[in-house]
């Protein structure tokens, strides 16, 4: 029997910028060391390409063409994928402190975060103008006044743009051309440029510079040079830009595009930093003072070859560092890297033509857009098309040469070789309860757990008699007079590679039995494998993966009182969940009468979602739009339908909708009318399932088909299918009176659930018929 190789070092890679993406796909091609995990920690499933983002504002390219879809990438690599922000680094513990995670330790980091805008220091700009960064708060301010402009298309539009570099003169350029197709027209659009330098384009050849500035004149972009911002305020809806030179231009929006900067929190890192704040590097891209941590991009400084923050640079650096990255995951030397000195810029104009120029030759042409689009879109290929094996030349990257290593860099990669060396020796792994983790990995993991997440002004403590504090071979808990206890288990396999978000979506699952019973969650038992690893990383995964159990189990103060780990090929984990509830107040599936009204409370598609995901065919958003549903709890949907005479009520996973309806109509003896143009549905679910990614259950949960009436009829439609789709934390499925039906909806979409929907009526049934008939769809 084979057994993967146990996990002895993290890499973490912290941003998806264009490095990174190259990054993952040479993994995803070439590989790492056995044993290696990858791991990529973003705030953005779907990373914006610069050199297509002034065309993707001007309308030619659309959302998909122009943003690398980092999931389907991290797949291919082979990589875990964290939904995060880096807003801290402790290098001597070697964590990244995260907005929202826990903080995550690694043994080799590369950070690629990108720049941030310089803050603005101009009084009223925050406020009132829009920065060029982030990005999708760029793209969604301009959706939204694009939008604006083509709702009253006859009124004048005008914008303001602070900053005359290149990237300043691309956005006046191509928003222009957008608000042209917008209004129709080019005489009601007004485009101003504001740049405190005298020639726009700084950094480029005086040519370059010269053919930009005709091009503005030529399309009537108003140019302001030496003219320094003082102040942005607003008169209304109408925002105005003052200058130090007396001039005040009123605009409909101001878009703030000037000097990048690097994150304040880079200057308590201890990473050795240049004058702007940018982290410096080697040849090698490693920094000065931790030979373990690498960055590339925009974020960092090559001190001996500084090069301007540009795609093309980023994109240059990604071979090299993959291959710095693997020499020292393997012990080797590592070998420096001098990035070219003059490279092609392409200046788009928006309209079909682009200036091209290269060290002191520029021109304008069509054959330069089209050029430039072949370029782009071979780029771009490479995160969608995934080949087997392959990669660049060193040759067509930049110019290697053979480096030597100091005794620092040498000692830290002979550690992480032993590592490696240790992990392949070890004897194959044990079954029965020999395949438990180590008692120091669990107490570690639980330790830190109790201090992160301190329980003891928790109501109803008092009824535990055994549990995680003192514990003994079980727990012990007491029933409160009165109660009746409530008892459920359930366990899955990992359907995300990321620990933290994995147990929330767990607890999330697991606790919703009680909340469709009317019961409240008192205490769980968790159950729980890990991968094969050395013993300090099964700690790090239990405390992350319990982590986020007990962020979800904080909401409902259920207690985690005992349980059992072990490991094994893939994470898994489950809760055998214990709460109370009076007799009188226990909901059942058997309530329905004719004349309720059937509650929706979450969207469907979960399944056929991940089921797409594992084979790199479902889009990074349609999965974060899911896991946003998966890791909101029931608990607040079972209040507010307690509070509208829910009569009975379950929760939809895995026998997927029409399973646990079947349920519900069997043990009340109705019939149901089913619309099915009301089912709230995921984003993606309809496309996932139409590309043919059912989920493995799907076909065995069609066996319920046979009490639909008119299946056969509606076979084709998709949202017919999705009533056999599996559901992870899906939503509460229940019936209320039909004069209670507003009223729970408003209630429950104030609580949060904004997808709640009513899908159907009870009726009488109708003898010798399926009892569900599908009304509308």
């Amino acid at each position: 029997m084979h057994f993967p190789t146990p996990i002895h070092t993290d890499l973490l890679l912290v941003g998806g910028g264009h490095t990174h993406a190259i990054v993952l796909r040479k993994i995803g091609m070439e590989g790492l060391p056995p044993g290696v995990r990858v791991t990529l920690i973003t705030n953005l499933v779907d990373t914006p390409y610069s050199g297509m983002l002034p065309c993707h504002i001007s309308g030619l390219y659309g959302f998909d063409e122009s943003h690398i879809d980092l999931r389907p990438l991290t797949r291919f690599a082979g990589c875990r994928l964290l939904m995060d922000e880096m807003i801290g680094l402790d290098a001597v513990a070697q964590q990244v402190i995260c907005r929202e995670h826990p903080p995550i330790h690694y043994d080799v980091l590369s950070i690629d975060i990108g720049s941030t805008p310089a803050k603005a220091t101009v009084p009223g700009a925050a406020e009132h103008a829009i920065p060029a960064k982030p990005v999708p708060q760029l793209l969604a301010a301009w959706q939204n006044y694009v939008a604006e402009v083509e709702a009253h298309p006859q009124r004048t539009a005008t914008i303001g743009i602070v900053g005359g570099g290149v990237g300043g003169v691309e956005l006046a350029l191509n928003m222009q051309a957008r608000l042209w197709a917008a209004t129709q027209s080019r005489e009601t659009v007004v485009v101003h440029i504001f740049h405190r330098g005298d020639r726009l384009a700084k950094g480029r050849s005086w040519l370059t510079q010269r053919q930009v500035e005709e091009e503005f004149r030529d399309r009537n972009i108003r140019i302001h040079l030496q003219a320094s911002v003082c102040a942005v305020d607003a008169v209304g809806s109408q925002k105005r830009v003052h200058c130090e030179s007396g001039l005040t231009v009123e605009c409909d929006r101001v878009f703030w595009v000037t000097n990048a900067a690097a994150p304040d929190w880079l200057q308590q890192t201890g990473l050795s930093t240049d004058d702007r704040g940018f982290i410096l590097v080697k040849d090698t891209l490693q920094t000065y003072a931790h030979p373990n941590i690498f960055a590339a991009g925009d974020i960092a400084t090559l001190k001996n070859h500084p090069r301007p923050k540009a795609g093309v640079f980023a994109v240059r650096s990604g071979p090299p560092l993959y291959r710095n990255l693997h020499r020292y995951l393997t012990g080797k030397s590592l070998k420096p890297f001098t990035p070219q000195r003059h490279y092609l810029n392409i200046i788009d104009t928006g309209t079909g033509s682009a200036i091209a120029s290269r060290g002191p030759f520029s021109a304008k042409s069509r054959l330069f857009r089209w050029w430039k689009d072949r370029i782009d879109s071979k780029f771009m290929a490479l995160f969608s098309e995934f080949p087997e094996m392959g990669g660049w030349g060193d040759g067509e990257m930049g110019r290697w040469e053979d480096g030597g290593a100091t005794n620092s860099e040498l000692k830290t990669q002979n550690t992480l070789r032993e590592a490696a060396q240790a992990s392949t020796k070890s004897p194959p792994p044990c079954a029965g309860c020999a395949s438990k983790v180590s008692s120091t990995a669990l107490t570690q993991a639980l330790t830190r757990l109790q201090t992160d997440f301190p329980t003891a002004d928790w109501p109803h403590r008092e009824n535990i008699y055994a549990g995680l504090e003192a514990p003994d071979d079980a727990a012990v808990v007491r029933v409160p007079a009165g109660k009746l206890a409530v008892h459920t288990v359930d366990q899955f396999r990992a359907l995300l590679d990321d620990p933290y978000v994995f147990g929330q979506i767990c607890v999330n699952h697991c606790l919703s039995d009680l909340f469709a019973m009317g019961a409240t969650p008192h205490s769980v038992l968790a159950i729980a494998t890990v991968p094969y690893a050395t013993e300090e990383k099964q700690s790090e995964m239990l405390y992350q993966l319990l982590s986020g159990a007990y962020q979800a189990l904080a909401d409902s103060k259920t207690f985690l009182v005992g349980g059992h780990t072990t490991e094994g090929a893939e994470l898994s984990l489950g809760f055998a969940c214990n709460g109370w509830v009076d007799p009188d107040q226990i909901l059942r599936k058997r309530g329905l009468q004719p004349g309720q009204s059937l509650i929706l409370t979450k969207p469907l598609g979960t399944g056929t979602l991940f089921a797409a995901d594992m084979q790199k065919a479902a889009k990074g958003r349609w999965i974060e739009a899911a896991v946003a549903q998966m890791t909101q709890s029931n608990q607040a949907a079972a209040n507010c339908l307690r509070q509208h005479q829910v009569a009975a009520c379950t929760d939809v996973t895995g026998f997927g909708l029409a399973g646990h309806l079947w349920e519900m109509v069997q043990a009340s003896n109705v019939a149901i009318a089913l619309d099915l143009s009301q089912l709230p549905v995921l984003p993606g679910a309809h496309e996932t399932l139409a590309a043919g990614y059912p989920s493995s259950l799907h076909e065995r949960n069609k066996v319920v088909a046979r009490q639909i009436y008119n299946a056969s009829a509606i076979a084709h439609a998709l949202s017919y299918q999705l009533l056999f789709d599996p559901q992870t934390s899906g939503g509460l499925l229940a019936a209320v009176p039909a004069e209670q039906t507003a009223g729970c909806l408003a209630a429950l979409r104030a609580a949060g659930y904004a997808q709640s929907r009513c899908i159907g009526t009870v009726v009488s049934p109708k003898p010798g018929l399926p009892p569900i008939t599908i009304s509308r769809w």
